[in-house]
């Protein structure tokens, strides 16, 4: 990553990592033989969904426990493109907040290492009746305080 979407502050946890590897498919393809712009919330998404399962926070987690959490914002830089075949790296980071929402990072990397797409998803939490809230949820800040004081892995 070259400059952080959520730069860390003081006294907050790292962030937590998780890393996707795949190669790009032809129907992911668009008919300039690249991968299709539409595609990497769908790679993001697989990284996420893998990092949020690790921890016990992925959408059923949140579900089982009165909690909705739809992408609020997705927000996408194109580096260079992907083409068919190509080997790649979908690194999901999660970054620490103690408010009410979820904030995700992703880099893309191809085969070399090189930057091809990076971005930042942010899941807002609601309540079963679509309520918006203020605060983390029990489940959820029981999670925030395990990360805090280093629990883990």
């Amino acid at each position: 990553m070259i400059r952080p979407y959520f730069p860390s502050k003081p006294r907050e946890p790292q962030p937590l990592r998780h890393t996707v590897l795949r190669r790009v498919q032809f129907d992911e393809l668009d008919p300039l033989a690249i991968a299709w712009h539409g595609r990497y919330a769908s790679y993001f998404e697989g990284a996420r969904s893998e990092l949020s399962q690790r921890y016990g926070i992925g959408y059923m987690d949140l579900f089982a426990n009165g909690i909705l959490a739809p992408i609020k914002v997705l927000h996408v830089d194109y580096a260079r493109p992907l083409r068919f075949r190509d080997e790649i790296s979908i690194e999901a980071i999660l970054h620490f907040t103690e408010s009410a929402r979820i904030n995700f990072e992703f880099a893309i990397t191809d085969a070399e290492g090189r930057i091809a797409t990076t971005g930042y998803s942010i899941q807002m939490m609601l309540d079963k009746q679509e309520n918006v809230l203020l605060v983390p949820p029990p489940f959820y800040a029981s999670f925030l305080s395990r990360w805090k004081s280093g629990e883990l892995p």
